[in-house]
């Protein structure tokens, strides 16, 4: 009796063991971007992401001082919102590569944006937008990830207009 169980655990194993390096099981699947109909927007409508991915998803990410002779709880230590995009963007980009990894593996975003003094107090989307184009939608990056976007009453520092945390997919 033990060595039918014997031979059932090590039959069992076996196809455990093919199953998981059949190397045909999903290498045909990619990460399906759907865009949104009839637009130029860039952002993708839906993302799917084939089981074979890992999803890394990265915490929030602010912007670094970029005027260390400012007040360090001001907006001109670290830029508008443009600005402050860019530089959120860039440390993100640092971080997935560190991760072996791409903005164009980003899948998932979302920016929270605080609303601008300058600006009666509205978030400054078209700054956003202006950082966010320079790292999506381009030519050499046309992978767009699903994206919210919100404003926020505020964030940790009152300097800080620009928040934003991404899911990456590793294929």
């Amino acid at each position: 009796m033990k060595r039918i169980v014997w031979m059932g655990l090590i039959a069992f194993s076996l196809s455990i063991a093919f199953i998981l390096a059949t190397p045909n099981r999903s290498i045909a699947q990619e990460i399906i971007r759907h865009p949104i109909p009839n637009s130029t927007f860039p952002i993708a409508q839906a993302v799917e992401i084939p089981t074979t991915g890992t999803l890394v998803y990265v915490s929030g990410q602010v912007p670094p001082v970029i005027n260390p002779d400012a007040d360090p709880n001001s907006i001109e230590a670290f830029g508008d919102t443009q600005m402050q995009t860019v530089t959120v963007l860039e440390r993100i980009d640092g971080i997935l590569t560190s991760l072996g990894l791409t903005m164009s593996d980003v899948v998932k975003m979302q920016a929270f944006l605080v609303g601008d003094p300058e600006m009666g107090g509205v978030m400054d989307f078209a700054g956003f937008m202006e950082g966010y184009t320079q790292f999506f939608g381009t030519e050499e990056q046309p992978n767009l990830p699903a994206r919210s976007t919100m404003q926020v009453a505020g964030l940790v520092n009152p300097g800080w207009l620009v928040e934003i945390e991404v899911v990456a997919v590793r294929m």
